[in-house]
């Protein structure tokens, strides 16, 4: 009896290492609340690859839009906790949109394991190359004299760069015009028409047409200046204090999710994120890597959302 107790409890002593390196036995899902084209689409799409590269077995990308990025998020948190859907989101879903609508099937706080911030990017106030406002002191001229009609394109209510406007209109005491958009596309379309006059757009999302010289960047919302756009100051440097803003691409799970996995898929996002192949095509798009670990995760979703809430209070914002 005693050789068959020490015999088991060898066993089970030893299956932890080989339950965790199973993982993936199937298909992997990486479920993005959004259409594909946008940010988290072309990180979800990076990951994908490079988890199966290191990890082994597939990883599938499967684009679910609608609501914001509530419903596929919704999805992901009725999905098994095996680690075989994933969510790969903005901050959106997570520290947005549960503040903007009534019932978004979900409780970030509750109802999934954070596993990963990926990557973050500041966004960058933005004019057409054509525009009279050649400084973030002709902005503000113009905008004290003119309250409300100077006009600030958004992809949509409550999005980052809407929410990015409130908080710089509050912080300067300043106000403007918001033109919510379906996305960002249309968003820029106006722009480089001059159709609209300003946007804080995603650097990302801005950058080749400010290197193109269509349009014209003004003031960015990160913590020092990013290095793809180096002569574009911050808004702390400007004196506008508190509107410090990344847009950031995550990965999250069920609640549930086992420890190994989460251990092991950590792991592999972080490797994925430094790889050689990788790491330097996302700083050229004005990605910053933060690959931060799931505790610190868990307490950024927390502040953002907190913060996020304060802020949509204050404005009176609605996702109408």
């Amino acid at each position: 009896m005693k050789r068959l107790l020490s015999l088991l409890l060898l066993s089970l002593a030893t299956a932890g290492p080989a339950l965790a390196q199973a993982w993936p036995t199937k298909p992997v899902t990486l479920l993005v609340p959004f259409p594909p084209g946008g940010s988290s689409d072309a990180i979800a799409r990076v990951l994908g690859s490079k988890l199966q590269e290191k990890l082994g077995g597939s990883f599938i990308v499967d684009n679910r839009g609608g609501a914001g990025g509530t419903i596929g998020t919704a999805m992901v948190k009725r999905a098994a906790p095996d680690g075989f859907t994933l969510l790969v989101t903005s901050l959106g879903p997570l520290v947005i949109g549960p503040h903007l609508l009534k019932n978004v099937g979900y409780d970030p706080t509750r109802d999934l394991d954070y596993i990963s911030v990926a990557v973050q990017a500041p966004n960058v106030l933005v004019v057409p190359a054509a525009s009279p406002l050649k400084s973030m002191a002709d902005v503000l001229t113009y905008l004290k004299a003119n309250p409300g009609k100077m006009s600030f394109a958004s992809s949509g209510n409550g999005s980052s760069d809407h929410i990015t406007a409130e908080l710089f209109w509050q912080q300067t005491g300043t106000s403007g015009l918001h033109i919510p958009y379906k996305g960002g596309g249309p968003v820029m379309t106006d722009l480089l028409g001059n159709q609209v006059e300003s946007s804080f757009m995603n650097i990302n999302t801005a950058l080749p047409q400010v290197k193109a010289g269509k349009l014209r960047a003004l003031a960015i919302t990160s913590t020092r200046r990013s290095p793809v756009l180096a002569d574009v100051p911050t808004m702390d440097e400007l004196g506008i204090k508190g509107v410090q803003v990344y847009s950031w691409q995550a990965v999250a799970a069920p609640k549930g999710l086992p420890a190994d996995v989460k251990i092991r898929l950590h792991a592999g996002i972080v490797a994925a994120l430094n790889a050689p192949d990788v790491k330097p095509k996302l700083i050229e798009q004005g990605f910053e890597i933060v690959a931060n670990s799931p505790d610190q995760f868990t307490a950024f979703q927390a502040a953002e959302f907190a913060r996020w809430k304060q802020v949509i209070t204050d404005r009176k914002i609605t996702a109408d």
